[in-house]
């Protein structure tokens, strides 16, 4: 593999890991934040359970988060220094101002959400609870508008080679920013849902049924059969927007080569051929296509063989990533619609065929995510910005050997240390809301001083220490 193959391989393993993390961290956020409003409101114990259960899971993964980003942005500079010389007058600022907004919000309140439930009221408390979810929702919208603008650039001028704004509105507030933007974070609540259900129907699966089992699985089809026919809605709309500004993307996953007739059809299933310029055993329905992407019955999209071979994404892996998260999306309305179904006849706790489904759909959020990631990113290709800078112009002239050296020692790190905080982030969740009453309080002559996230989470969760 060349150098420029290796960068990209390497980029994108790592920003893989790491956008799984913030998805969760997204909603987890959001979940505490209900949790807690519903503790005060209410008072009931079984919101305070969950809150403290939920709160553990959520010190892991911000953990995680933390640290699998703080890498990226180290391969700006290593990996993609002629892209940091060329847009860094624009991503820099972006990325620091998602910094001074949002990373430090969340680090200002994070102490005292995790440990400061005994030393603070409870209107406090809950305040710091929300400023860490306002903190993930403003990194989010710095993120998704430095990302946005390498889709639909915007709000600049080249100066001596280099991208300088000339209007932060419209560099902030480009063409596809609201669509993506909407799409992301509506991504990370399903996502999150899809976990707390999953864990939920688990843990009835294993006899585990009390309040606080019940309850998250309540809430987490609630939450499901309203959001995923929201974030269908939100994917046409994007889909929309895509095929305004970059409808070779389109061309690419709808395997699209050619314009036949007055209407396009929707290829459901096939093999697209770069080198052959065709889609082997094509699954078609007639005219589904111009109604689905053009909301018309007669509109076309233009065919991949519009554009020069050297500006067509790749429609072999663009094409299967789309349905990929297509199909889960629809398998998330249906899991939402059971779910409705045998609430209202009183079995949506009893019911093994819909806990064991549910809890199968558990990782299918981030698989949907990462494939949704994948579709975009790939099919912005061979632009690392859209329409400005080639890929092949923005990669550090690095030696095919370096490259794969630092790959390999990434893959390797990142197994160890992330396979480590998933398998004990997914030990806190097999051992339930059940066994953390009372496991976070301190007694009161104790003093406790918070180190880092991960010291917010109970120490003896592993069944063999506890025994």
């Amino acid at each position: 593999m060349t150098s420029l193959e290796l960068s990209r391989m390497q980029f994108a393993f790592t920003v893989s890991v790491h956008i799984i993390f913030p998805a969760i961290t997204i909603g987890l956020a959001s979940f505490l934040v209900v949790l807690e409003a519903l503790s005060l409101w209410k008072k009931e114990r079984v919101y305070q359970d969950l809150y403290q259960f939920w709160m553990h899971v959520f010190a892991v993964n911000f953990g995680m988060g933390v640290v699998s980003g703080l890498v990226m942005a180290y391969e700006f500079g290593t990996n993609w220094s002629q892209f940091s010389s060329l847009a860094g007058g624009i991503t820099g600022p972006l990325l620091a101002y998602e910094v001074l907004t949002a990373f430090f919000l969340e680090a200002g309140f994070l102490g005292v959400m995790l440990f400061g439930r005994d030393k603070v009221g409870p209107g406090l408390h809950f305040f710091a609870t929300v400023m860490v979810a306002v903190g993930t929702l403003i990194s989010t919208t710095w993120i998704l508008a430095s990302n946005s603008w390498m889709q639909t650039p915007q709000g600049f001028a080249i100066v001596n080679g280099r991208a300088i704004p000339v209007d932060w509105l419209k560099v902030i507030f480009n063409p596809s920013f609201p669509f993506r933007l909407a799409h992301m974070t509506v991504a990370a609540y399903l996502s999150t849902a899809l976990f707390v259900g999953a864990s939920g129907a688990w843990h009835l699966l294993k006899g585990h049924s009390n309040d606080a089992v019940r309850t998250m699985l309540s809430m987490a089809m609630w939450m499901i059969v309203i959001v995923a026919p929201i974030q269908i809605f939100l994917g046409d709309a994007h889909g929309l927007n895509t095929l305004k500004y970059q409808p070779a993307k389109i061309a690419a996953i709808e395997g699209h080569w050619e314009n036949k007739g007055d209407s396009s059809p929707l290829v459901l299933f096939g093999f697209p051929d770069m080198e052959a310029e065709v889609t082997h055993a094509a699954v078609e329905v007639p005219r589904l296509g111009s109604i689905l992407l053009t909301h018309s019955l007669h509109g076309q999209i233009p065919p991949l063989k519009s554009f020069p071979k050297a500006d067509r994404p790749n429609s072999s892996i663009v094409f299967w990533t789309f349905r990929l998260m297509a199909g889960l999306g629809f398998l998330m309305v249906l899991l939402g619609l059971w779910g409705t179904v045998l609430r209202a006849r009183k079995r949506l706790f009893t019911s093994r065929l819909f806990l064991r489904f549910a809890t199968l759909m558990g990782p299918s959020g981030l698989i949907a995510l990462l494939a949704g990631w994948m579709t975009t990113e790939i099919g912005r290709q061979p632009w690392v910005v859209y329409g400005l800078l080639r890929t092949e112009n923005a990669v550090s002239r690095h030696s095919a050997a370096a490259v794969s050296t630092t790959l390999a020692i990434f893959v390797v790190v990142y197994v160890f240390v992330f396979g480590a905080g998933v398998s004990y982030m997914l030990k806190l969740v097999a051992k339930g809301p059940h066994g953390v009453r009372g496991a976070h309080r301190l007694e009161q002559n104790q003093v406790r001083r918070p180190a880092r996230p991960l010291s917010a989470t109970p120490d003896n969760i592993d069944p063999a220490i506890t025994k």
